[in-house]
């Protein structure tokens, strides 16, 4: 019983012992009747206003273009005020207006993105909205529970979410593997290069790789940037252009070791990807390589029998560094999401929150369009070695892009050159690094 009810309980009582006591024993008299108070109109709760999100992509066909359709209807279904006008459009398109409305600053409420440059060009000209705090408040799923929400930041401040995000790592042969005896898969680069020394031992390539292409051997160094400097220090290194770092040279001086054991193809200087690396592993003939989520399927396209290795194919992360600064769960890859725009209304961020749901990142990963970056969805990619993958990046505390995402087009050929004269031994890791540093004071 409330305070209010209670007070008007005793004071009813009150009212009924005084009656009593005044009536001398007579009846007491029948009190008169009153008019029930008339009760105050209730007034309904005002709907919402009615609210329009402007949305660019660039899934022009299915499966995408039905997944996005069938996750906006759904969503206006649950918010009968809300409006979802989707332009579907081709990824030059989408560039060429992306670019046009920063010029002006009028940027739709939410338009896909892979982060990287034009990215951070967008965040840095102020036509991106923060929405840090409103991201902290992500519940089912929440921003920890999201792969690589951290590329979709920019010196702190939250603009955008990833729907998708790929990983790099060692795709290998298993009979390979076993035959030279190993066991179990590296986990440390030590340790990654005693199974050089066992595989080279048994007769077997270590390593394809395509040096011509020079930009497979630029992943193999970023990662070991990574692993040796950290997420914290690359970032610097390519915001700041503090690439002439101790840990530069540390991941050179790494990668100078694997390539001091000759573990690579014949000619691979000269090998290009498709034709040399992937053939390569796609037959059998060398033990592994480090490669995005694609590899297997390149591999098995660019084999003789078009089928490549199947089964025996396997995959196992980066391994860690001994001493290094970098988390030994840290990836590399390739991202694509959704960058919220300059004004973009409260509900386009609740919708932003949706889409990052399992609900919708079970059908992405059941669609096959890219690795679900939800958590709670790694079961929605069913193969096996892709499934791995996934389960690997949802371990990383932050995930980076692949440097040509992140550098301009003249920094990355800097970079692309450099670590391919270290993998050729034409380079010390102190070049590399200093020729980079050099680079990006000027790009």
């Amino acid at each position: 019983m409330s305070p209010i009810a209670r007070r008007l309980l005793a004071l009813t009582a009150v009212v009924a012992v005084g009656a009593g006591a005044c009536s001398g024993g007579k009846a007491t008299p029948t009190p008169t009747r009153t008019a029930a108070p008339t009760p105050a109109p209730v007034t309904a709760s005002p709907a919402p206003n009615a609210v329009n999100i402007e949305w660019w992509h660039s899934s022009t066909a299915d499966p995408g273009k039905s997944v996005w359709q069938a996750a906006a209807s759904l969503y206006m279904d649950e918010h009968p005020w809300v409006s979802i006008t989707i332009e579907p459009m081709s990824a030059e398109t989408l560039q060429a207006r992306l670019a046009s409305a920063q010029s002006t600053g009028l940027t739709p409420d939410l338009f896909e993105s892979t982060g990287g440059v034009q990215f951070i060009s967008q965040a840095r000209a102020g036509v991106l909205e923060d929405i840090t705090s409103q991201v902290a408040a992500w519940t089912d799923p929440s921003p920890q529970e999201v792969a690589g929400m951290n590329v979709f930041s920019y010196r702190g401040k939250q603009y955008g979410a990833p729907w998708a995000m790929g990983m790099a790592g060692f795709f290998y042969n298993q009979p390979l593997f076993t035959k030279a005896g190993i066991a179990n898969t590296p986990t440390s680069w030590s340790e990654l290069l005693a199974d050089v020394d066992k595989l080279k031992a048994a007769s077997i390539v270590p390593f394809a790789i395509a040096g011509k292409d020079e930009w497979p051997g630029m992943n193999l160094w970023t990662y070991l940037l990574l692993r040796e400097a950290g997420s914290s220090a690359l970032t610097d290194m390519i915001l700041n252009g503090s690439w002439d770092s101790e840990g530069c040279v540390r991941a050179g001086t790494d990668l100078a070791a694997l390539v001091a054991k000759n573990p690579f193809q014949p000619g691979y200087m000269s090998a290009v990807y498709d034709r040399d690396e992937a053939a390569w592993m796609g037959n059998g003939k060398a033990a592994m390589e480090l490669m995005g989520e694609w590899g297997p399927a390149v591999a098995a396209s660019s084999s003789t029998s078009g089928t490549g290795i199947g089964s025996d194919v396997g995959w196992f992360p980066f391994p860690a560094v001994a001493g290094g600064a970098g988390e030994a769960s840290d990836g590399l890859g390739s991202a694509t999401g959704i960058a919220v725009g300059k004004n973009a209304p409260p509900e386009a961020l609740d919708f932003l929150h949706f889409l990052m749901s399992t609900r919708v990142m079970d059908q992405i990963g059941h669609a096959g369009m890219g690795f679900p970056t939800a958590f709670g969805s790694v079961d929605s990619v069913d193969d096996q070695t892709l499934h791995l993958i996934v389960a690997a990046r949802n371990q990383s505390r932050s995930m980076q892009l692949y440097l040509d995402r992140v550098t301009s087009p003249t920094l990355t050929q800097t970079i692309e050159d450099n670590t391919a004269a270290l993998l050729g031994g034409r380079a010390t890791p102190q070049q590399v690094c200093q020729a980079i540093a050099a680079a990006a004071k000027t790009s």
